[in-house]
């Protein structure tokens, strides 16, 4: 009761602390009256410390209810009779008042001195009160607190302190300007001896440690606290202004080591014009950062040093593309051997380009993610769905993608977003522990929470095809890929050259990597596979001894398997597939359907034109034989491109019969779109992709007839201001319309 009558709130502040994994600090401010004040728990301190302050300045500490009667009758006795202060009655917790409530030395403000030491008392335990004191204990100049101290003028933990360093400290704050650091060694080491004896005869210490503590010698210098990480620590204060300790997963070793190899490569780049470098990295088997590199140099001012690339957000070029592989699998829709098209696409209104403006026809799925195509990317989100894609990375814990959810679409996946190195680090992470993504943070946590991304049997599929050595972002230079571990690993690019992007991982660490300029400039130079890459082989390698580079081999899920298929689908073969090859497949998930890259025809013996079933000859003047079965659009890409296919025979002419199949598909223009046109002899092209079976096609605009061409042909026709109707139709009678606007 009478603590809550009585209670005294001590108004005090500390700076903030931030700790490495093995407890070292790695950064640290001043508190708010700009002191180096630090907070420190009694069982950090030294023993012998805590001893040397009660014996020094409070025998009775235990003892007394925060004011000795004895030592303050026997203060004024001698006050009295010499006329002038001689001895001192401040018990610590006197003290401890004086040090939160500085007032002027008078009888009436010791009054309130005693009566708040008796407040403090009963509101506080002995040994919290003996923390307020070594936390609030002046040393000289803005120093406060034995743990500013130690760290300040020894450089050590308060923990550590031998008797002679621990003697040194406790007899300063009584004279923090006479044995200020500046002092001589000579002096500081007479008045410490005289102390160790007291000490001794006081009982603390035995007769060795006393031998041993006079002759050590004095080590006393100021030097900064260390500041590790400077980018991490400023974000700690800037997101957690009243929070004292952080404690984090940083390995100083790790994270040195990095640091080093970031700075060193960021001078060679700097010749290209690229000035900025960051990356990250964690541990895939504790879920926690052990590296934080914001930049190339936080002391760099010229080239903005002091900006975290870690948390800048950025385009992510094509470092995406793997989430959309890994749900495609899970969905069914693909494996890794099976055959995707890269053909000129239209997706409503959007129209990607691959990097090269080149396009490749058909090829695996695994040959498209290692190549790192635009076109099968989108094809394959738009299949999986934009939403169920874009909740992939919410769940991601992508904060901007999350912000910006509904207005974001298919270029998400190549780029047409925000993210940060630390999240893409993160989504990596998921696909290295069998695609459980884990909220992982720069401070150290024990619990995380957990979500499944993608499977994993899709994450051992991504991390097989990522793997690949084969591919075109592995950097030229193959100086840049000796002694590096087995790593998975994905490039990126933005849109102009601003950011080059690498990714890597392997089961124990994934490694992200940024390079480019935080001034947003772009530069010819910067590519995810020649900058990115090779800065990210450079931390992996360092990750491990020359000698202990390991090749891991990774443990297949017990839900994945191996099959046959064929080798120019990369579907279940069929009995025309006689070549086979295998590839992995999640059994009741992946497609089960039968290779149909073949078909048979019945054609003419001169094969000069086909017969469908109604036309068929009942004399026997036919032949069977099988003709490639491409899907429409590839049909249409081989013939714009030119490239010599093998095609089945236009059909019998004489038929009558209305031949069944699918009718014009109009590519260009685009329905619905609106077009604009500055020229009045200005022209649209009329592009369709037709069946097989057609060989001429017919153009309509407003249902008046425009002309007829082969199907392999181009029309042109100039539009007319305002809704313009184009109608399509094949030889066979089947057709398409769609509507345009035109200004």
């Amino acid at each position: 009761m009478i603590k809550f009558l009585f209670p005294y709130n001590p108004k005090t502040t500390y700076g903030q602390i931030v700790l490495s994994s093995e407890k070292n600090i790695i950064g640290a401010t001043l508190n708010s009256t700009d002191k180096w004040r630090l907070h420190i728990e009694n069982d950090s301190i030294s023993n012998f410390f805590k001893q040397a302050i009660i014996e020094k300045e409070d025998q009775w500490f235990y003892y007394h209810c925060g004011v000795d009667p004895f030592a303050i009758g026997r203060a004024f006795f001698d006050n009295i009779t010499t006329g002038k202060r001689t001895s001192g009655a401040s018990t610590i917790s006197m003290q401890v008042i004086r040090l939160l409530e500085p007032n002027e030395r008078t009888y009436w403000n010791k009054l309130i001195e005693i009566f708040k030491a008796i407040q403090l008392e009963i509101t506080f335990s002995k040994e919290e009160i003996l923390n307020l004191y070594l936390n609030l204990i002046p040393f000289g100049g803005n120093v406060e607190g034995i743990y500013s101290a130690s760290l300040l003028y020894l450089q050590k933990k308060p923990i550590l302190l031998s008797p002679a360093e621990a003697t040194l400290l406790s007899i300063i704050p009584n004279r923090p300007t006479s044995l200020a650091i500046n002092s001589s060694k000579t002096q500081l080491k007479k008045e410490r001896n005289r102390w160790l004896k007291k000490y001794y005869e006081m009982g603390l210490f035995n007769e060795n440690t006393l031998n041993t503590a006079l002759t050590e010698p004095i080590y006393f210098q100021r030097k900064n606290i260390n500041n590790l990480t400077p980018h991490l620590n400023q974000r700690l204060y800037n997101e957690h202004p009243l929070q004292l300790t952080f404690p984090t997963s940083i390995n100083e070793k790790i994270q040195i080591r990095s640091q080093k190899i970031v700075k060193n490569y960021s001078r060679v780049i700097q010749s290209y014009g690229i000035q900025n470098a960051a990356a990250v990295i964690i541990d895939n088997k504790s879920h926690q950062i052990i590296a934080y590199i914001g930049s190339q140099d936080f002391e760099d001012d010229q080239y903005s040093g002091q900006v975290d690339g870690v948390k800048a957000v950025r385009s992510p070029g094509s470092t995406l593309k793997p989430l959309a592989y890994g749900m495609g699998f899970d969905k069914g829709l693909i494996t890794p051997q099976q055959m995707i098209l890269d053909v000129p696409s239209d997706f409503g209104t959007y129209s990607p380009m691959n990097y090269d403006q080149k396009f490749r026809g058909s090829l695996t799925v695994k040959e498209a993610l290692t190549q790192s195509l635009n076109i099968p990317a989108v094809a394959l989100v738009e299949k999986v769905g934009v939403h169920d894609f874009i909740q992939k990375l919410t769940l991601a814990e992508f904060s901007t993608i999350q912000s910006q959810q509904k207005r974001l679409g298919l270029s998400t996946v190549l780029g047409g977003c925000g993210v940060t190195l630390e999240e893409l680090a993160k989504l990596y992470s998921a696909f290295a522990n069998q695609g459980i993504y884990y909220s992982i943070s720069p401070v150290y946590q024990t619990n995380q929470n957990e979500t499944e991304i993608i499977s994993k049997e899709s994450a051992f599929m991504i991390r097989e095809i990522l793997s690949t050595l084969k591919r075109p972002d592995l950097p030229n230079n193959p100086q840049n890929s000796i002694n590096v571990p087995k790593i998975a690993w994905k490039t990126g690019t933005s849109y102009g050259r601003k950011d080059a992007w690498s990714i890597g991982y392997n089961s124990k660490y994934t490694v992200g990597v940024w390079c480019g300029n935080f001034s947003n400039e772009g530069v010819q130079e910067l590519t995810g596979a020649e900058i990115a890459t090779p800065l990210l082989f450079r931390i992996f390698r360092s990750l491990y001894s020359s000698n202990n580079v390991q090749q891991e081999e990774v443990e297949v899920p017990d839900n994945l398997f191996k099959r046959n298929v064929c080798a120019v689908s990369g579907i279940i073969p069929n009995t025309f597939c006689d070549h086979q090859v295998e590839d992995w497949y999640i059994p009741l998930v992946s497609s089960s359907k039968k290779c149909t890259h073949k078909k048979i025809v019945f054609v003419h013996p001169d094969e000069k034109f086909s017969y469908c079933s109604e036309c068929l000859p009942h004399n026997g003047g036919y032949i069977k034989k099988s003709y490639p079965n491409p899907p429409e659009t590839l049909t249409q890409y081989y013939i714009d491109e030119k490239i010599p296919f093998p095609f089945a025979p236009p059909h019998n002419p004489a038929c009558q019969s209305l031949i069944s199949g699918n009718p014009p598909e109009i590519v260009s223009p685009i329905d619905g779109r609106t077009y604009y046109v500055s020229q009045s002899n200005a022209e649209l092209e009329l592009k369709a992709i037709t069946s097989n079976d057609v060989d001429y096609v017919f153009w309509y605009i407003n249902d008046k007839f425009k002309g007829k061409i082969n199907k392999r042909e181009t029309f042109f026709y100039k539009p007319s201001p305002g809704k313009n109707k184009i109608s399509c139709s094949d030889d066979k009678g089947r057709n398409t319309d769609i509507s345009i606007f035109v200004k």
